[in-house]
């Protein structure tokens, strides 16, 4: 069974982290969540979320994908955190994935793993993304070998869905979002 690591930082947009928590468990994906410290994080509209652990604790293994929500000024929190960088370009060298949402790309950016890739992020965060060979794209979702990125609080259900398809293939992802419909 997969196993994913979802950082949270304080003023992390709660949305697009419940979403992606909510919908992987839904498909048996086992989740972690990570503190950047050991406080509860206040995300960006005033909703508090306990994490399973700290980020220190939580990268004492590896994981299937990682995965960034987006929000401000959570992003920025994530963006400079040098032990989430350092964990990011190691699952991404060992061929898994990383994924980001929103404002959280930046770190993606930021880490290298943007390079000669498609990608999409927040509008006003998209304008001022820069990597060697980025296209920037205005798609939902944009997957690009181990590379996901996605727009917003708008597409956070589609992104988590395609997170899902990724790491437990399309059978799974349909009845996920089939159960979601009914």
């Amino acid at each position: 069974m997969a196993v994913v690591l979802v950082p949270l930082a304080q003023g992390c947009e709660e949305l697009e982290a419940v979403t992606i928590i909510d919908l992987l468990r839904r498909a048996q994906i086992t989740v972690v969540t990570a503190g950047l410290d050991d406080k509860p994080v206040h995300a960006s509209r005033g909703v508090t979320l306990i994490p399973d652990t700290t980020l220190e604790a939580a990268l004492k293994r590896e994981y299937d994908m990682i995965v960034l929500p987006g929000g401000m000024p959570g992003a920025d929190h994530l963006d400079r955190d040098a032990r989430l960088r350092a964990a990011l370009k190691a699952t991404s060298e060992r061929g898994r994935f990383v994924a980001a949402i929103c404002a959280a790309p930046k770190a993606l950016a930021s880490a290298g793993l943007l390079d000669h890739k498609r990608a999409t992020a927040y509008p006003g965060i998209m304008d001022n993304l820069t990597a060697p060979g980025l296209t920037k794209t205005s798609e939902a979702v944009v997957c690009d070998g181990v590379v996901i990125t996605s727009r917003g609080p708008g597409t956070a259900m589609d992104f988590a869905l395609m997170l899902i398809e990724k790491l437990a293939g399309r059978t799974k992802r349909d009845e996920v979002e089939h159960a979601l419909s009914r």
